[in-house]
């Protein structure tokens, strides 16, 4: 495929702005129409037997540095999945998250530490905000327990539970 293909007039301008700026963005900034935007897309599942999954797909970076690779597609970084403690896929500022590995710690910190969800998730974003870093999980426990925390202004987010009950959320509730 020519890569000519994928460059749309709204994010070559923006990789000009940034490119004259340089400076490096997430996969939006201000001058594209909210209804737009991307960003990266996450998704974790508990099935009927227990097993865990999960998976992370990102939404970029503007003027990256050729050959970049960020955290999304290093497992233990954005995503991380073991049926004996949890499922996570993670997005933010993605050296920082692959410095933290956010998704193993998280794992590791259940597993070695004998912490809840909830606590060893927190102490992977509070790892991440030490380094500089921001961003957000979602996650579910081995025992079917949620979490979806976050240590930036707002992190769309949606699940749904086992009855089927349906819920969304942007800011912190």
């Amino acid at each position: 495929i020519d890569d000519a293909t994928l460059i749309t007039a709204e994010r070559h301008a923006q990789w000009q702005r940034a490119s004259a700026s340089g400076r490096v963005s997430l996969d939006h900034d201000e001058a594209i129409e909210s209804s737009d935007r991307c960003g990266t897309v996450g998704a974790v599942a508990r099935d009927l037997h227990g097993h865990l999954a999960a998976a992370t797909s990102t939404g970029g970076m503007t003027n990256k540095r050729p050959g970049r690779v960020g955290d999304t597609p290093l497992i233990g970084s954005g995503t991380w999945a073991d049926d004996r403690t949890v499922c996570v896929s993670a997005t933010g500022t993605g050296e920082h998250f692959i410095r933290a590995q956010v998704a193993f710690l998280v794992h590791a910190r259940m597993c070695f530490d004998g912490c809840t969800l909830a606590t060893a998730a927190t102490a992977a974003l509070d790892e991440v905000a030490q380094l500089g870093g921001c961003g957000g999980l979602i996650a579910i426990a081995h025992d079917g327990q949620l979490v979806l925390p976050f240590n930036t202004p707002g992190m769309y987010r949606a699940w749904i539970d086992a009855d089927g009950r349906l819920d969304t959320a942007i800011y912190a509730c």
